[in-house]
Parts: structure tokens; C-alpha cells; sequence
């Protein structure tokens, strides 16, 4: 709920309605929370950007056995994350976490990383699927040459991106949005958040 509540804290500012989609994709686990002013169901799902690379993308580049493998493994994690979290309704889909901050500075074409940039951009979906498409595809070598890329993520990033599309499409189709946010804000902002918004 804190993550939830630190990656939906600006949106309100921004006059984005809810329902919110926010997704944490994690290394281990990727959490999927829906609501508009609290957490109305949540469901974590084993699908990190650091377990998909160690399951199943193990060459550099991908193969396409492997990218099928991983694609099927992801689906069958999403189908049991909407048997808790309804997609249809959602408003926006907000991702957080440093896959998706990476993955939208690719979009972004950052010559640098830019946190700044980076927090509460909305890009069309074409461009987030094009992004990861892109990322998924490259060699470890080609991701280690971007400007904006953490040298922790260099290995995992392109897992990372297909777990991303796969919860990106599967939300177009269920909830039609043509969009997608990018947060910057995670448990910690949400901390700061419920903090400051308790009565003294």
C-alpha cells in the first residue's frame, strides 16, 4: 500500500483519475495493486526482471525459443495476478521500478539518466512496446553502451522488458488505455507520503 501510495501521490496534481494500475516490477517479483485513493487488491507474481533472466534469458541476445518460454511463463503469472486484481476499469497504468524508469529513458532517447525527466512522463503505448522490443533485442553490449544505463541492469533489463510488454499489452486489451506513466516514487515516498498526510 505504501508503494501504491508513493507512486499514485502525484498524479492527482496531474487530473489522471482513477482507478490506477501501479506496477512494481521488481528482480524477484513483480506486484501488481489497483485503486484510486487506497489499495483495493494486490497480487504479487514471481515474474522479476532478475528471475526471468535466470530462467530463461540466458543468451546474449535472447533467443527466440527462449523469448517464447519466457513470454509463456509471464502470461500464466498474469492470468493468476488477474484472478485478484481486475484490469477492466483501469484509468492508468503506472510502473515503477528500475526496469520501467530504464525503459522509459530509453523512449526518451536520455543522453543521461534524469530522474526528473523520468517521474510522471506519460508515453504512448506504441512507444513503450517499441522501447521494449528495442532493449529485449540488443546484445549485453549494446545495453551496457546507453548513456542512461545503471551498470547493475545491463544483464537483467532485457527480462525486465518483457515482462513489461506483456503487462503493458495485457492492460491495453483489457482496459483500452493508450498510454502509460512512469513513476519515480516507491514504499519510500509512500512513507513520506502517509507521514505527512497524518493528523498531528
Amino acid at each position: 500500500s505504501l508503494s501504491f501510495a508513493g507512486a499514485t501521490g502525484g498524479l492527482a496534481a496531474q487530473g489522471v483519475p482513477g482507478p490506477f494500475l501501479v506496477v512494481d516490477l521488481g528482480g524477484g517479483s513483480t506486484e501488481l495493486v489497483r485503486g484510486t485513493d487506497h489499495v483495493e487488491a494486490a497480487r504479487s507474481v514471481d515474474i522479476g526482471c532478475v528471475r526471468m533472466t535466470e530462467r530463461h534469458l540466458v543468451s546474449d541476445p535472447p533467443t527466440a525459443d527462449e523469448i517464447t518460454a519466457a513470454t509463456r511463463d509471464i502470461d500464466a503469472a498474469l492470468d493468476v495476478a488477474e484472478s485478484t486484481v481486475p484490469l477492466e476499469g483501469v484509468s492508468a497504468l503506472v510502473g515503477l521500478a528500475g526496469s520501467v524508469t530504464t525503459i522509459t529513458a530509453h523512449l526518451l532517447r536520455l543522453t543521461a539518466y534524469d530522474p526528473e525527466r523520468i517521474h510522471l512522463s506519460h508515453a504512448p503505448v506504441a512507444d513503450v512496446l517499441a522501447a521494449c522490443d528495442d532493449l529485449l533485442a540488443m546484445t549485453r553490449a549494446d545495453r551496457a553502451a546507453l548513456p542512461y544505463m545503471h551498470p547493475g541492469r545491463v544483464d537483467v533489463i532485457g527480462a525486465g522488458a518483457l515482462v513489461w510488454r506483456r503487462v503493458v499489452a495485457r492492460v491495453v486489451d483489457r482496459a483500452g488505455i493508450v498510454e502509460v506513466i512512469t513513476s519515480e516514487h516507491d514504499i519510500l515516498d509512500g512513507i513520506a507520503l502517509s507521514v505527512a498526510r497524518r493528523p498531528c
